[in-house]
């Protein structure tokens, strides 16, 4: 309001007052930051999503370069300055565009940069169970298209290359199976989880593919 002033009396103005809307402004403020936080959280479970495979594919370009050093002669060739592991070999699965480097020690640490062999099977290439274990939504997803009768390879730091033939896939529980590691024969056994769709990691199911050397 105003007083104003007619000379005789003052005379009371009312003038119209203007009143912001505080409540809209919040709520377009709001909004604002929801979809900021929606966006956030989108581009960060894309990038876990790609994380894996990405971390993987650049482990084997420096595996690689492990195993050259392996095949000239350094018996305990490690791929990175901290690594507590070697190569001891290379697979080459049916259908691949180059063959995965594997790794000696089949512990989680290692698994998550390339295939291992199992601590107490037999080395590539002799008599008893060379069992390799991987991950199955990175380096032994190709696990999921073997058939029987195809074709897999192991060569050994010394050029060695042996040839086996898968003879069996199955679907174990590994609660409640064992692997059996003795043998008159050389055997390769590769394993990952199941089933390869799965969302959530873990479980007891394992998918074991079983080749028998080819002479």
């Amino acid at each position: 309001m105003r007083r104003a002033w007619n000379g005789a009396m003052p005379v009371t103005l009312t003038l119209p007052i203007r009143i912001e809307r505080r409540p809209r402004v919040r709520q377009r403020r709001l909004r604002r930051l929801t979809l900021g936080a929606l966006i956030a959280l989108a581009v960060a479970l894309l990038a876990a999503g790609f994380w894996l495979p990405a971390k993987a594919e650049l482990a084997q370009h420096l595996l690689n370069r492990a195993w050259q050093r392996t095949a000239d002669g350094d018996a305990v060739a490690r791929p990175w300055p901290w690594a507590d592991t070697h190569p001891v070999a290379r697979l080459t699965l049916p259908d691949s565009d180059e063959p995965l480097t594997v790794l000696a020690g089949a512990s989680g640490r290692n698994l998550a940069f390339a295939p291992a062999l199992l601590d107490g099977s037999a080395p590539p290439g002799t008599h008893g169970v060379t069992v390799i274990a991987g991950h199955r939504d990175t380096h032994f997803r190709r696990l999921a298209t073997l058939a029987l009768g195809d074709v897999v390879t192991l060569e050994r730091p010394d050029g060695s290359v042996f040839t086996y033939e898968v003879a069996n896939l199955d679907v174990i529980d590994s609660e409640r199976a064992e692997l059996r590691l003795d043998a008159d024969e050389s055997i390769v056994v590769l394993v990952t989880c199941y089933p390869f769709e799965a969302v959530t990691p873990g479980g007891s199911l394992r998918y074991v593919v079983t080749a028998r050397q080819r002479f």
